[in-house]
């Protein structure tokens, strides 16, 4: 089946499900594999429960008429949302980083809705799944798109920048992350700017953070490039960050919701974008002072016992310096941080780890508990070491603790959201 056979069954039929659990009315079901499922298997299923068609990639599972052969559904699936893309020629602007894309991506969209229909990447789908998924939610009254990218591994931004052929690109920095994957930091930083690859060769436009300067070195042979961040027309100070980040831009005060001076760059990233596609500067404010952090990213919560900072969705060494830099600088007695493992760091990981705890030693903390095996390996003299968030449970059930600021930070596969309720 061609691409443009397809696409016509997508027009009438254009709800897309890779759930067997989920087959609405009108929907496509394509039947993806991973090393613990094969949705080759529940093909039928999804059509006895109510998609129009489902397409397989073994043919044993195709019966020609509702249940479509494919040579690999995944790749068809790339190919329906990038050619999807082509026919809407919506304004897509790409976003990846290691560390603050997603945060930066809503608030790109919160600052664009207010002059735009535009869709945006929901949650974290932001992988040759996910990317596709989005792309293909773009319906004809959308006005602009913002797509977030992510990788683990070298040449993944090249493969989504492929399909979603952004016309501006932002990437918010680069970290030590994904290690393990990438091979090292500077295989991090070619795959990031595969975005910048493609806005080149394509004369898009790039947004960078005038005081990257890695970034910005990268940026030289790009048409248009849009700065925002210190020493740029979108540059903002620091007012308070006690624990909510205030900031001065141009004459006015934003008061946000976000914690972290780390964040103002996000921020200056959203009010860029927003003054590059007109949205007026009442309604950037409004914007970003209305954005209410979710999915354990810089998020606030006060319990009946104490004050948290949960930022529990993700860590590397760059955000967790970031965190505890800004944690420390929080006036309050009192506090406490509570850290998990930093996943997929590779050959770093002990050096890694223990940087971190030593950091911990010169920070007016109370109290430092961390878990999980590769924080178990430090040295240290102060830090209260647990093998899993099962021990965090137990320690926290056994020493009560009250009225203190706490921070929770750590790699999401520790599961440290499961201790807030014990806090």
């Amino acid at each position: 089946m061609s691409i443009l056979e397809l696409y016509e069954i997508f027009k009438q039929n254009p709800i897309i499900t890779t759930d067997s659990r989920n087959c609405p009315e009108n929907s496509l079901f394509f039947a993806l594999k991973g090393e613990k499922f094969n949705g080759n298997h529940y093909a039928k299923d999804t059509i006895e429960n109510g998609c129009s068609y489902a397409f397989v990639d073994e043919k044993e599972f195709a019966d020609g008429k509702k249940i479509i052969y494919v040579e690999n559904v995944l790749e068809t699936l790339q190919k329906l949302a990038n050619h999807h893309r082509k026919v809407l020629n919506t304004p897509i602007i790409g976003i990846t980083g290691t560390n603050g894309k997603t945060t930066t991506k809503e608030l790109i969209a919160a600052v664009l809705k207010k002059k735009y229909k535009t869709l945006y990447t929901q949650g974290n789908l932001n992988n040759h799944i996910g990317v596709p998924l989005t792309l293909l939610r773009l319906e004809e009254g959308h006005e602009i798109a913002i797509v977030e990218m992510g990788a683990n591994h070298p040449g993944e931004i090249k493969t989504l920048v492929d399909i979603v052929e952004p016309n501006y690109g932002i990437i918010t920095n680069v970290g030590k992350a994904h290690i393990e994957g990438f091979g090292s930091f500077e295989g991090v930083i070619k795959t990031k700017c595969e975005l910048y690859d493609f806005l080149e060769k394509n004369g898009g436009a790039a947004f960078v953070n005038k005081g990257n300067d890695l970034l910005l070195a990268k940026t030289t042979k790009i048409e248009k490039v849009i700065e925002y961040g210190n020493g740029s027309e979108f540059s903002a100070t620091i007012e308070n960050n006690n624990p909510f980040l205030v900031l001065k831009w141009d004459d006015s005060t934003i008061n946000t919701n976000l914690i972290g001076n780390y964040n103002a760059e996000n921020i200056m990233a959203s009010v860029a974008i927003g003054h590059s596609f007109k949205v007026d500067k009442k309604d950037i404010i409004d914007a970003i002072e209305g954005y209410i952090p979710q999915n354990n990213r810089s998020q606030f919560k006060e319990t009946a016992h104490n004050k948290l900072i949960i930022d529990a969705y993700n860590a590397n060494p760059t955000s967790m310096n970031a965190a505890i830099d800004n944690f420390n600088l929080i006036e309050e007695t009192g506090k406490i941080v509570i850290l998990g493992d930093m996943k997929e760091l590779g050959a770093i990981s002990e050096i890694e780890h223990q940087k971190i705890i030593d950091k911990l030693e010169n920070c007016n903390i109370e109290k430092v508990i961390v878990v999980g095996c590769e924080f178990k390996k430090t040295k240290s003299n102060h830090a209260i070491k647990l093998e899993n968030v099962n021990e965090l449970i137990a320690y926290l059930d056994n020493e009560i603790i009250k009225n203190k600021l706490i921070l929770i930070k750590g790699s999401n596969s520790m599961k440290l959201i499961e201790c807030i309720n014990h806090l």
